[in-house]
């Protein structure tokens, strides 16, 4: 075994590249017990095709808050090694999920093994301080210095320690750092670094270490992110260079005996020089008849190639591996072929719990062929449309077709952006940037040919579209909100606010022209669109209806929340009626507390007041078509819930249908902690809000969100695009591609399935 890791705080976990036999770690945790907290750390071992191997806790210590470091707790993990390969530990803590409450430090057989600090997510930039914690030792802190210039800080160093030292890729000494007031830094100008790490020495192993291009990474950065590093310069090994050199890490396919069946499998060159990839099959029990289109894929710097794996379904499940070797590094991705139909095809066990690393097609054999980089939208005939990076895919002739957008179009899938709007003649528009303009694509083809038409743009503008969200069928183009930020208030994250305008387009002989904007306010909070995409804007016959939420005074204790106001817009007087003020979403100055939108089939208007992390507030409008006629008093949809990102649509019999996050704490699934959960709620006419139905339960407790993005069809079937984001980076970094699933629920939320193309086109 390897000597015990420094002391460290954080979580993250490690990354193996062990020889054929017992792979063999041993994790220590001590709790610091600054304050009441249940500090359970969680420690998953997995294999390359990230097959979970073993996983174990260490209990908080139960002792109590200010008592001190807390006494050693163990936990050991092993499984037996075929080949070299590269093999991980991902290690998290409830409860503390930036690793602010822990010492842990880990040995090791494995000669080589590089750490990964990693902790949750912060809503700023990416910082992974290395945190060492052992100031009884000495330490060393081995890293892979960027080309470019970088500097280093080091803070909380230890009083009686003068300097730390710094050496080259030979170990040569490269600077001294004089230590003053407990810091130090130093600035290495560009040049060679070699193919050898450098290494910091520390006489005492207590610091905070900021490295360019390791805990923090420059927009020139080669490996951003990959927060990799060494206590040891001979456990090192070049896992910058070949990371995600091959996936998917693994990938179920089920079909019935003597089909033939393809698999695409991607080879990454994470570096910046060529290199060719061996690759060959593995069968860990039965050989079976499986074809490689290429055995030695060359792959240029920083770019993917892709193999393909083709094979007979035999009469029985089978599994094979495909093995990748680059320079003497080496990993194997798994293909296992299932008989018979997916359980994909069946109702889910509601809640669904995914589960680490098994996420839908793991579980259910979830591979759709239809597209999954955003939601689907469903025009007046039901046909579906999806958007992609390229161009929008419907269904027409029998199969999935992709109309490209007109060139030079460019689109970051995100957010509104995704949305696909139809209009009463079965038009369909889609908001794109084009040469860094703001366009609105149109087609008059039913979505087989587009023109691009610049918006009317302003500085630092964003936009949004109306969908549609069940009753809402614009007579023209759907109309747009313009967002323009003028404000960023440095005392408060979330309150950032600007202009909002609604934009007209209106069809002419000459494609899409523009009526004047009509401004709203100077106040608005914008929209949060990445998660539920919630509805600003609804429209029948002539009038549109549009919602907002303002800034407000942060000095005002007396402001529940954030303020939802809607107005009237009728497009044949050019009068604007409002801004009616509707209820609040708590906490102010949010914009998470976006308030969402739509109306039902007598055309009666529906709000919801977002909030972050509290009870949504409900309001109807006493008339329909109108905000002007008076609305109910708002009302919680619930007692206790912590919400946020709202998703809402009106189904045919005016059911409204609610998708949103939601926190639960201390339940079966994780005891100690809280997590998130993706849940669903409904209203039907004149009755109450249902209780909430809790659809999917995250892998890993503490923060994540879903990406949601909940709509309908014209038949009422209801269908939540989503994409669980965990808050640790390590599993995030892990999997470089995102992985949204489409679950569709024909029965109004009392059933849910993972969708397949019938359920979009029937």
């Amino acid at each position: 075994m390897s000597d015990w890791t420094p002391g460290i705080g954080g979580g993250g976990g490690a990354f193996f590249f062990p020889q054929p036999g017992e792979l063999t770690i041993e994790i220590e945790k001590r709790d610091l017990n600054k304050r009441n907290t249940q500090t359970e750390l969680r420690a998953i071992l997995f294999g390359p095709d990230r097959q979970v191997i073993q996983e174990e806790r260490i209990p908080a210590d139960d002792q109590s808050a200010g008592s001190g470091i807390g006494p050693a707790q163990t936990i050991h993990l092993s499984t037996n090694v075929q080949r070299p390969a590269l093999y991980g530990l991902m290690v998290m803590v409830a409860n503390d999920r930036y690793g602010e409450n822990i010492i842990w430090c880990l040995r090791t057989n494995s000669a080589r093994y590089l750490l990964e600090t990693s902790r949750g997510h912060k809503d700023a930039d990416h910082l992974e301080p290395i945190v060492l914690l052992d100031p009884d030792s000495e330490g060393n802190v081995c890293f892979l210095p960027r080309p470019d210039a970088f500097t280093i800080d080091i803070s909380d160093i230890p009083n009686g320690v003068e300097e730390i030292t710094l050496h080259g890729a030979a170990d040569t000494p490269i600077a001294t750092l004089k230590v003053s007031d407990g810091q130090a830094s130093h600035t290495v100008e560009s040049g060679d670094r070699g193919v050898s790490p450098w290494r910091l020495h520390f006489p005492s192993a207590h610091a905070t270490v900021h490295i360019d291009g390791t805990t923090r990474w420059p927009g020139s950065d080669p490996y951003p992110n990959l927060s990799l590093w060494s206590p040891h310069r001979a456990s090192w090994f070049p896992l910058h260079r070949y990371r995600w050199l091959l996936q998917p890490y693994n990938k179920t396919v089920y079909s019935q005996p003597g089909k033939e069946n393809t698999l695409a499998f991607q080879l990454h060159n994470n570096s910046d020089r060529e290199f060719t990839a061996n690759l060959e099959l593995e069968f860990p029990n039965n050989a079976w008849d499986v074809h490689l289109s290429d055995s030695q894929p060359t792959i240029a710097p920083y770019e993917t190639a892709t193999v393909t794996l083709n094979w007979t379904t035999p009469d029985q499940a089978a599994t094979c591996h495909l093995y990748a070797t680059a320079e003497g590094f080496s990993t194997y991705a798994t293909l296992n072929a299932q008989v018979g139909e997916a359980p994909v095809s069946q109702p889910l066990d509601i809640p669904y719990a995914i589960k680490p690393f098994q996420h839908e097609n793991e579980q259910f054999g979830y591979l759709p062929d239809y597209p999954v980089e955003t939601q689907v939208y469903f025009n007046e005939q039901n046909q579906p449309f999806i958007r992609t990076i390229r161009g929008i895919v419907s269904w027409r002739n029998d199969q999935w077709t992709a109309a490209e957008y007109p060139q030079p179009v460019s689109q970051v899938i995100s957010g509104a952006g995704t949305k696909v709007s139809f209009d009463a003649d079965g038009d369909i528009y889609v908001l794109a940037t084009s040469k860094g303009q703001h366009v609105l694509l149109y087609s008059a083809d039913n979505g087989e040919t587009f023109s691009s038409h610049p918006l009317p743009e302003s500085p630092k503008a964003s936009f949004d579209i109306e969908q549609f969200s069940g009753h809402n069928i614009p007579q023209g183009p759907p109309p747009i909100v313009r967002f323009t930020r003028t404000q960023s208030d440095p005392n408060h994250f979330w309150r950032r606010f600007g202009d909002q305008e609604l934009l007209l387009p209106v069809k002419t002989e000459n494609g899409i022209e523009w009526e004047d904007p009509v401004y709203l306010t100077d106040k608005s909070l914008g929209v949060s669109s990445h998660s539920g995409i919630p509805s600003n804007v609804v429209s029948r016959d002539n009038k549109i209806h549009i919602a907002w939420g303002e800034a407000t005074d942060p000095d005002d204790a007396s402001i529940p929340g954030v303020p939802a106001y809607v107005a009237t817009y009728d497009r044949d007087t050019k009068e604007l009626s409002g801004p009616y003020l509707i209820g609040y979403g708590a906490p102010p100055n949010d914009v998470h507390n976006t308030p969402c939108i739509t109306m039902d089939s007598k055309g009666y208007l529906h709000v919801l007041t977002g909030t972050h992390g509290s009870p949504f507030h409900y309001s109807r409008s006493l008339k329909p078509n109108d905000a002007s006629g008076g609305w109910t008093d708002p009302e919680p949809v619930g007692e206790n819930l912590r919400q946020t990102y709202i998703g809402l649509v009106c189904d045919p019999n005016d059911t409204l249908h609610l998708c949103f996050r939601l926190w639960r704490h201390n339940t079966e699934y994780f005891p100690v902690s809280y997590f998130a959960s993706l849940s669903h709620m409904s209203k039907r006419p004149n009755e109450p809000w249902s209780e909430p139905n809790v659809l999917t339960v995250a892998p890993f407790s503490e923060y994540s969100i879903y990406y949601h993005r909940l709509t309908i069809n014209r038949t009422g079937h209801l269908f939540l695009s989503y994409d669980y984001w965990s808050t640790f980076w390590f599993y995030r970094t892990d999997h470089n591609a995102r992985r949204r699933a489409l679950m569709t629920s024909p029965d109004g939320g009392q059933t849910w399935k993972l969708a397949e193309t019938n359920d979009l086109i029937h």
